[in-house]
């Protein structure tokens, strides 16, 4: 959980960075691709993760540009980066208005009750979930994928 507005701040942009690089390595041709038909492809993880930024940041009371309800994914890799670039702003921006108080203070989430600062940890939780499955389907896709953490197989 967040209690002060600088930790998250460095979090978010840290981990924004790093979800930022994986999306910009997917290629409109492998946006499709997934593990198994059926299953998450990378379009739509990175997708999601533009639409649940939005999402998060609503419940947290934060003016996070959202996808309106039903918006189809669009059919380029470059339309999804750049509304995630347009979250990763608003949320530099949105942080700096949060007080100690204000992490601390309770807002509904999807699940009930919770604090500010600890959905703002969820939401940095959910992404680095979502990113790591990427990663891998960037190297099942036959993509570089790119040193998040540290180096990757393509550095070496």
């Amino acid at each position: 959980m967040y209690r002060k507005s600088e930790d998250f701040i460095e979090d978010w942009i840290a981990s924004s960075a790093g979800t930022l690089s994986v999306m910009k390595a997917i290629t409109d041709d492998k946006m499709d691709y997934s593990i198994v038909e059926g299953h998450n492809s990378l379009g739509w993880l990175a997708w999601h993760l533009v639409g649940t930024g939005g999402f998060f940041g609503q419940l947290a009371g934060l003016q996070i540009p959202a996808a309106a309800p039903g918006t189809s994914m669009p059919s380029s890799m470059t339309a999804i980066v750049e509304k995630y670039e347009e979250v990763i702003e608003a949320y530099k921006n949105e942080a700096l208005t949060l007080t100690d108080e204000k992490l601390t203070e309770e807002v509904n989430g999807f699940m009930g009750p919770i604090a500010r600062g600890k959905l703002l940890r969820i939401l940095i939780d959910h992404q680095t979930h979502h990113r790591g499955q990427m990663t891998v389907l960037l190297r099942q896709a036959g993509l570089p994928v790119p040193g998040v953490m540290g180096p990757t197989k393509e550095m070496q």
